[in-house]
């Protein structure tokens, strides 16, 4: 089989092109199915997790006291909250997503850099997901068989930082996903309503067990209401900095998130749901997990001689070592499950669907959704996700710093969205590869994009190759700005893209934002267009990666002249 018949077999059905297949394309309202308990639901799932559990983990070895690490994790989380809700508005009133979005921005071929850039962080992500999972399945086999590790004989080399018998969990707990990828974003409210229900009460179980079995063991250290050792009054090591930087990491944990939120917004029932299903979900979400981590630890940190035990696994692990009676064994199966049932809820949409969405916008013609997301799970293994477990602290630190060069492109959306386009968007034209689309620009880049990321990423690169690598020494001014990082970033890059437009603007996107049509109307007709007519011109049109002519009618968006650097 030649490879042009081998590509010809791999095309999917239907109307589609270079731009666009039926994934790809804006939501019709039997997509549109999110309403308020499903975005409470996903958001509910992202943050009860074992990673926003561990937070604390990485903010009082800093110096903070736990007070003071839950007010820094409160700020972030807030902040997180607006830029989310900013993050979603052009997904809720157009009903398209992150990848097309993006070009609007970067240009139609130039999108594909900060499309790319997710991608990866999907591969990654869901990677070191999935070996966490793995982790949550041993506790199941471990309840079974307390000798279960003893009986797999092991043959992987000490240096890959895993055993043979975690390995084959690993395996057990990626087959397990493989039929709830199968799942279309559009249809995930039945795996939401069981999943977080599931997650909400095992980590409210775990925080009443710890609090209430302490006895006169009480609270470790963790809850020591001063540091170990006076902090500096100023410079980067200084309480308020670390405070800054503790906020910062706290958004950058969620950066990629932030960043691809509109992929989710676009399917909510009503743009409203969108809002008010996160504007209070996320915070509360973020925080309480967060807060309930530094309570377990602590209430649980003197059972284990002093030692602050941060990772739920390891806990019902060492509480087997301890006591490998029934009881304990039941808690085991039952943690492990309900851990299981938490990794599921947030690794299937927040990295195999959102990998999935992404590569469907880069391959159209031969990717959806369902493609793209089990290519997702299919190529994480090459991260080699037991060694980024086994050097967590890098691998978090370098998760958590990824901000530096999501934010720019976040802070980009935002100020194209709300000032240069003035919440107008010609959806028709991020569906077409040519000079007529008014997002063509130069040659399918935007100049301004580029210079404005650079902007907003260069001045922290190198506190951030310092944070990774402590043998690189830098200036504490660098430093602070690297703690700022997240904030730099989506200001600077987002007052820098706006300035560029306006000093060198590019006259077809400013010809249709002058047109007297209200964005709302705007809004309105396009969704119109999804709804009522399935078969108009312009959907048709959409399909088969042409411009569609709206017309001047009254009624009809307006159309504008052909596009110029």
């Amino acid at each position: 089989m030649g490879p042009r018949l081998l590509l010809r077999r791999l095309e999917l059905e239907g109307d589609v092109s270079s731009l666009i297949n039926e994934d790809v394309r804006p939501c019709d309202v039997s997509r549109r199915t999110w309403n308020p308990l499903a975005f409470h639901n996903y958001w509910l799932l992202i943050n009860c997790t074992i990673a926003t559990f561990l937070t604390g983990s990485s903010l009082i070895p800093l110096g903070l006291t736990w007070w003071q690490a839950i007010i820094s994790i409160s700020i972030g989380n807030l902040l997180v909250t607006g830029a989310i809700v900013l993050s979603s508005l052009q997904g809720a009133n157009y009903h398209i997503g992150f990848s097309v979005y993006s070009r609007s921005i970067w240009g139609i071929w130039g999108s594909q850099f900060t499309i790319w850039n997710r991608i990866f962080l999907s591969f990654g992500e869901y990677g070191f997901q999935a070996w966490v999972g793995g982790q949550c399945v041993y506790l199941i086999l471990l309840s079974w068989d307390p000798q279960y590790e003893s009986r797999i004989t092991n043959n992987i080399p000490a240096e890959t930082g895993m055993t043979s018998a975690r390995f084959v969990c690993y395996v057990i707990f990626c087959v397990v996903s493989l039929p709830f990828i199968w799942i279309r974003p559009h249809r995930l409210q039945g795996f939401f309503n069981v999943t977080s229900a599931v997650t909400f009460v095992f980590f409210l179980v775990l925080l009443i067990w710890a609090l209430a079995t302490m006895g006169t063991d009480g609270f470790g250290e963790t809850l020591g209401s001063t540091q170990a050792a006076a902090p500096p009054a100023d410079g980067p090591q200084s309480t308020a900095w670390l405070m800054v930087y503790g906020a910062m990491s706290t958004m950058g944990s969620i950066a990629a998130g932030i960043l691809n939120q509109s992929d989710f917004s676009r399917l909510a029932k009503r743009p409203r749901d969108a809002i008010w299903g996160q504007v209070f979900s996320y915070p509360v979400y973020g925080i309480y997990a967060s807060v309930l981590g530094i309570l377990v630890v602590a209430a649980t940190q003197n059972r284990f001689g002093g030692e602050p035990v941060w990772n739920p696994p390891t806990l019902f692990e060492r509480l087997l070592e301890r006591d490998d009676g029934a009881g304990t064994r039941a808690a085991l199966f039952f943690a492990g499950v309900a851990l299981c049932t938490s990794q599921l809820g947030s690794s299937i949409p927040g990295n195999a669907l959102a990998g999935g969405i992404d590569l469907a916008s880069i391959f159209p013609r031969y990717i959806n959704i369902r493609r793209g997301a089990y290519i997702t799970a299919l190529i994480s293994p090459v991260v080699n996700p037991w060694r980024l477990v086994s050097t967590a602290p890098i691998f978090l630190t370098v998760v958590s710093s990824y901000g530096v060069f999501l934010a720019p492109m976040t802070g980009m959306m935002t100020a194209h969205y709300l000032v240069v386009c003035k919440r107008k968007l010609k959806v028709e034209d991020l569906y077409r590869g040519d000079a007529g689309s008014i997002y063509w620009y130069w040659h399918g880049f935007n100049w301004r994009a580029v210079a404005a990321w650079i902007i907003g990423v260069a001045p922290c690169l190198p506190g951030f190759i310092a944070s990774v690598n402590s043998a690189v020494k830098v200036s504490d001014a660098t430093k602070e700005l690297y703690y700022l990082n997240y904030l730099y970033g989506y200001f600077s890059s987002g007052i820098v893209y706006t300035a560029l437009h306006q000093l060198f603007p590019a006259r077809a996107i400013d010809d249709f934002v002058r047109q007297p049509m209200r964005a709302g109307d705007l809004q309105q007709y396009y969704r119109d267009q999804w709804d009522l007519d399935p078969s108009s011109d312009i959907i048709q049109n959409l399909l088969k990666g042409e411009r569609a002519d709206i017309g001047s009618a009254k009624e009809r968006a307006p159309t504008t002249a052909s596009s110029t650097a």
